[in-house]
Formats: structure tokens, C-alpha cells, sequence
């Protein structure tokens, strides 16, 4: 069976650099970080106290009344509000489409982690009696997915994925597939995320996985360069609407980039820690790269997971090496949009292959921000502390999370 093609006709986020796609697009080009002290609770305690905070979000604003805002939690929010935006950006009008082909994918790496932890406080505090019923459909992980298909009457496939931080890419890898094979025309697809909270950065703090560059939180997220100390947790979500090609050109819709690859492989090594030179990042960028059919120098730009970790970014280096070979020394780019917005968990993939089809539609790489002096093998042309020009024909995006999960999505630019 032959597969059918995949076009990217809508984008929608919710990050601390804004909570449309245009606006966070022209601020990630300009440099801006997003990143700034911990205000919605007191992380005094903490030895990591600034994030990529959604300070200003208020889901009320997405036709969502504050007793129904009240039943969701924050991830589940953060999930609606970017796929309003996501359907609002490609132009859809799901009343004039077969509601039983149209579906709903989005994932979270942990689900409703602050609703876990405020009921858990209830419950020690209060007691039995005021634990509320809505507590297990707040934190399940396919709250997003299931609120989203009830918003817009959705009634095809609707699921979620939790692969730690390739969720979101696994999420949008997997959505594609089910348009490939015909199982559906139209899909929401995505991930979120809502960990910033004290039991989530707590957790990460112990784990000694966050920066303690409290003084200069915009300067904490530096991928790839010799004086980071961890990486800089964040919240919000990206969104994409992705439909059969045929599908968005009969409707007229506008098409950022066509999908064309997906590789997915596990590490079996560590839990946390990835694979020595990231073999089994290598072989999902292989993978990726042989289902959309291209060759290896066709690739202009890759959106590098790049967490600001030693490990991470040293053997995402190392494996973008070993597969580009000379082309990383002609004319491959590669930057890490979280030195701006932190690290997304879950949620970053879905925000990243955002980032990553605004550059292919606008032929602009956004830079890799406070890359100053590259850390020991790291050898790649980071884009570093500047947006480039650069006309982009594919380019692919990484996620790599806990459990030893690696997603790389392969994009094409659409030609028409």
C-alpha cells in the first residue's frame, strides 16, 4: 500500500516567548529569551528557581469558562489553547469535515503532575472527603487529547503518547502515520507539558539536572557550549494540524512544509543517560531520513534536541557527525531554539517541529543563543547568537527523552 503524503497547514503554541506561532517566531529570530524567575509560586528553597514560565496564560481566553478551567489542569489547558490556535492558523472549519475522520494525538511526559501534587496536599491537609472526583481526569495523560476532541466534536482516532521528551515528536510521528495509511485526513497533534511546578523542578533539582544560574536565568540555556551546568525547564505546548496533502490543497489551505520522515529506535542502556555517541540517535536520523527518500546533503537544517547537558549535547554532536560526515562541514546548520525557550519536556518536540516548519517556510534558521565557546566535541556550525538566512529544502528535527526514546521528524519544503 502506497502512502499518502502529509502537509503541515496549521501551527499553534503556548511558551514563554508568546502564545501564537508569529509572535514567538519573530522573537526567537530577534534572540529573545524566555526564560525568567519561578513568579506563580515561592521556589525560594530551591537551587534551580527560574524557568520558562507561561506567566500570563489564561485559558479563558480560549472560550474555556472558569468553572470548566477549574476540571483541567494546567498541561490540559496549555493543549487546548494550542490547538485552538493550531485549527484558528490552518483555516479549518471541522463543521464542513467527517468528524469520524478527523482525530486528536497529543502527549505529555508526565500529564497533570501540579493537580497530582495539589490533591496530595488535600489529602494530608484536609482529608479524604476533600480530594476532588475531578482528580484522575485532570492528571490522565490523554486529558489534552480528550479535551481537545470534545472542543471540536472530533471523532476519529484520539490518543496520547508518553515517551518522556520525544513525546511530542513521537506524538506528531505517529499522527502521520495514521494519515499515511489512511486511517484518518485530519489530525491534531502535538504535546504538553506543565511540570514547572515545585514537586516537578524538586524532582529535576535532585536529579542535578537544572542549571543554578539563578543570576542570569536568560544566560542559563546554552547548548553546545563549554560552560553549561544543566538544562532550564520550561512549560506550554506546540501544536500542529497535519492533513493529506490532496486534502489541504482542495480546501486551499496554506502549507508550511510537507512530513515526509519519521525514525523512531530505543536506546536500551539507561534510563536517563543517553547511548555513547548517540547510536541510537543515529539510527532514528537514518531512519527518518530513508522513509522521506533523500540524501544525506539534501538536509540544510536540523533542529537539534540540545538541552544544555553535558552528555546530551556532546553525543547528539557526535551522532549528527557520524551520519552527515563531510556535510557537516558544508553547508549543515544545526541550532537549539531551547538556549531561548528551555526545555519543554514532553511538550518540546511539538514545539520544536514548529520552530522547525516556520524556518523551512521562511528559509530562516533561529539561532543557537549564549554559544560562546564549544564544549569538547562539539564541533557542529550552531547557528550560534544569530537567525541566517538560508533557503532550507528538508530539514529534520530530534527528540530524544528518558528510557532511551529517540523521535526525528524529516520535513520537506512544499513546492506546490
Amino acid at each position: 500500500m502506497s502512502r499518502r503524503r502529509v502537509a503541515i497547514t496549521g501551527l499553534g503554541v503556548v511558551t514563554s516567548l508568546g502564545e501564537t506561532a508569529d509572535a514567538m517566531w519573530e522573537a526567537l529570530c530577534a534572540g529573545r529569551s524566555g526564560i525568567g524567575p519561578i513568579t506563580r509560586w515561592d521556589a525560594s528553597a530551591l537551587p534551580s528557581r527560574f524557568g520558562g514560565e507561561c506567566a500570563a496564560f489564561d485559558v479563558t481566553r480560549y472560550g474555556v469558562e472558569e468553572k470548566e478551567a477549574r476540571r483541567l489542569d494546567r498541561f490540559a489547558q496549555f493543549g487546548l489553547a494550542a490547538s485552538v490556535r493550531a485549527v484558528a492558523d490552518a483555516g479549518l472549519d471541522f463543521a464542513r469535515e467527517d468528524a469520524w475522520r478527523c482525530g486528536v494525538l497529543i502527549g505529555s511526559g508526565i500529564g497533570g503532575i501540579e493537580t497530582m501534587q495539589e490533591q496530595h496536599q488535600i489529602l494530608r491537609e484536609k482529608g479524604l472527603k476533600r480530594v476532588t472526583p475531578f482528580t484522575v481526569p485532570r492528571l490522565m495523560v490523554n486529558a489534552a487529547s480528550g479535551n481537545v476532541s470534545i472542543r471540536f466534536g472530533l471523532r476519529g482516532p484520539s490518543t496520547a503518547v508518553a515517551t518522556a521528551c520525544a513525546t511530542g515528536a513521537n506524538a506528531i510521528g505517529d499522527a502521520c502515520r495514521l494519515i499515511q495509511y489512511d486511517q484518518a485526513d485530519v489530525m491534531i497533534a502535538g504535546g504538553s507539558e506543565a511540570a514547572l511546578c515545585l514537586l516537578g523542578v524538586a524532582s529535576f533539582c535532585a536529579a542535578r539536572a537544572l542549571s543554578q544560574r539563578n543570576d542570569e536565568p536568560q544566560r542559563a540555556s546554552r547548548p553546545f557550549d563549554k560552560d553549561r551546568d544543566g538544562f532550564v525547564m520550561s512549560e506550554g505546548a506546540g501544536v500542529v494540524i497535519i492533513e493529506e496533502l490532496e486534502h489541504a490543497r482542495a480546501r486551499g489551505a496554506r502549507i508550511y512544509a510537507e512530513l515526509v520522515g519519521y525514525g523512531m529506535t530505543a536506546d536500551a542502556f539507561h534510563v536517563t543517560a543517553p547511548a555513547p555517541e548517540g547510536e541510537g540517535a543515529q539510527r532514528a536520523m537514518k531512519a527518518a531520513i530513508d522513509e522521506a527518500g533523500i540524501r544525506l546533503e539534501e538536509v540544510d537544517y536540523i533542529n537539534a534536541h540540545g538541552t544544555s547537558t553535558d552528555l546530551n549535547d556532546r553525543y547528539e554532536s557526535i551522532a549528527i557527525r557520524k551520519v552527515f560526515g563531510k556535510h557537516c562541514d558544508n553547508g549543515l546548520v544545526v541550532s537549539s531554539t531551547k538556549s531561548m525557550v528551555g526545555h519543554l519536556l514532553g511538550a518540546a518536540g511539538g514545539v520544536e517541529l514548529v520552530f522547525t516548519a516556520k524556518a523551512v517556510y521562511h528559509g530562516l534558521v533561529p539561532p543557537t543563543m549564549n554559544h560562546e565557546v564549544p564544549g569538547e566535541e562539539c564541533d557542529l556550525d550552531y547557528c550560534p547568537n544569530q537567525a541566517r538566512k538560508k533557503d532550507i529544502r528538508v530539514a529534520i528535527s530530534n527528540s530524544f527523552g528518558f528510557g532511551g526514546q529517540n523521535a526525528v521528524l524529516a520535513l520537506r519544503k512544499y513546492e506546490g
